[in-house]
């Protein structure tokens, strides 16, 4: 079986209007794909910037997956949420990206976005806090449900990936 290794970080986060970040990922796959060794998903540190806007949370990801066929290619879905000064937790945006298919190290962009809700949970969010979230997560990257949603725009988390592919020639795949 061909042979995909995933090993970087999520440097972290820029453009969010809150701060006290931080964030929950995970990677989806096809059935085709199978995780011999890493975790699926995590959750990184809070961090306050002190210096400028960007919340720095450098959280390692390792994956190593083997694949029978390239549909199903792996993508990264991210939740971006804030913490205020009492300890509650609201969403700040929703994004993913996709894992690059070529060898070599990659530094990727990832933005965001959260649902608007009725102007009476924009309200309380603002109040209260919380607001809207999905349902499903799938959504985060399936199109067809997100484009029928009313959203706002979030900040960008940066991410920086090594990827190492083994056997793709075995299998008429030139790397």
């Amino acid at each position: 079986m061909a042979e995909v290794h995933v090993i970087g970080q999520i440097m972290g986060a820029i453009g969010f209007s809150e701060s006290s970040l931080f964030c929950k990922w995970g990677v989806h796959t096809g059935a085709a794909w199978k995780l011999l060794s890493g975790v699926r998903e995590g959750q990184t540190q809070v961090d306050t910037p002190q210096v400028g806007d960007m919340a720095y949370w450098s959280h390692p990801i390792d994956l190593h997956f083997a694949t029978k066929g390239l549909q199903g290619w792996p993508r990264l879905h991210l939740q971006v949420w804030s913490q205020d000064s009492f300890g509650r937790c609201q969403l700040s945006g929703y994004g993913f990206c996709h894992v690059p298919s070529s060898p070599g190290t990659h530094q990727l962009d990832c933005p965001t976005w959260r649902p608007l809700g009725s102007w009476r949970e924009q309200l309380a969010r603002a109040f209260v806090g919380g607001g809207p979230q999905l349902l499903h997560g799938d959504a985060i990257y399936s199109g067809a449900d997100r484009y029928r949603l009313h959203t706002a725009a979030g900040g960008i988390v940066r991410l920086e990936l090594g990827l190492l592919l083994r056997h793709f020639d075995r299998y008429g795949v030139e790397c």
